[in-house]
């Protein structure tokens, strides 16, 4: 039986999800936040080490202002809300990506992190402005300024995740079958399940769903046995 410490997702389809309901992408957005929490709690249960949602990439900034102002004012919302309660629960928050946001949402980031930090129940790693290619060219420029000698080991330890073991599952709702730019050097080995609900109706049944049939699966890396 497969043991799992860390589950990426992307989190997909809830701007249209709120469209299908017939109300606004921001609707979407505000429910997707429900099932965060659904799952959080249910990682916990779990036993999962570190969580990785994927929130707002470096493509992200082409969509229309209104909905990237309603985004990071949710999460603003979100984290006064919750970050106590985080804190409270042993979980550690962990931004992977540039902090190129207000001085307000920064500073909030940045002082969730810290109160948290020193957290060891469940590490969510929240990817904002995040971007797998560039989180690589970033890492290669860190390998220079060091003078390191590039290798495989060198690379993983400076990316965003250089102390976070790599996913065992990702997760894609949405219906769409693609990375996304989404953690490419750390799923190299990683169970990839794409589901077709859009992320604001993924529940945990569904969650324990797909966690109960990665256990099954017998995993070689490379090696036949």
């Amino acid at each position: 039986m497969n043991p799992i410490k860390h589950v990426a997702i992307i989190m997909d389809g809830n701007g249209r999800w709120g469209i299908n309901k017939k109300k606004s992408r921001n609707y979407g957005h505000q429910q997707g936040l429900k099932t965060v929490e659904k799952i959080i709690i249910e990682s916990l249960k779990k036993n999962i080490r570190y969580l990785t949602l994927f929130a707002f990439s470096t493509e992200n900034w082409k969509r229309p202002k209104s909905e990237i102002k309603f985004l990071f004012s949710l999460l603003e919302k979100f984290l006064i809300k919750k970050i106590k309660a985080f804190h409270k629960n042993k979980i550690k928050l962990f931004i992977i990506g540039k902090k190129n946001f207000s001085k307000k949402l920064n500073n909030l980031l940045n002082e969730s992190e810290r109160l948290t930090s020193k957290n060891n129940k469940l590490q969510i790693n929240l990817a904002l402005n995040y971007g797998s290619k560039s989180e690589i060219v970033s890492t290669f420029d860190i390998i220079k300024k060091k003078g390191l000698k590039i290798s495989e080991k060198t690379i993983s330890k400076n990316l965003y995740t250089g102390n976070i073991p790599d996913p065992d599952i990702l997760i894609r709702t949405g219906n769409t079958n693609r990375l996304s730019n989404f953690l490419l050097w750390q799923l190299a080995y990683s169970e990839i399940f794409f589901e077709k609900k859009l992320w604001p109706d993924f529940n945990k049944k569904d969650y324990n769903r797909i966690i109960n049939n990665y256990k099954k699966i017998k995993r070689n890396f490379g090696d036949i046995q």
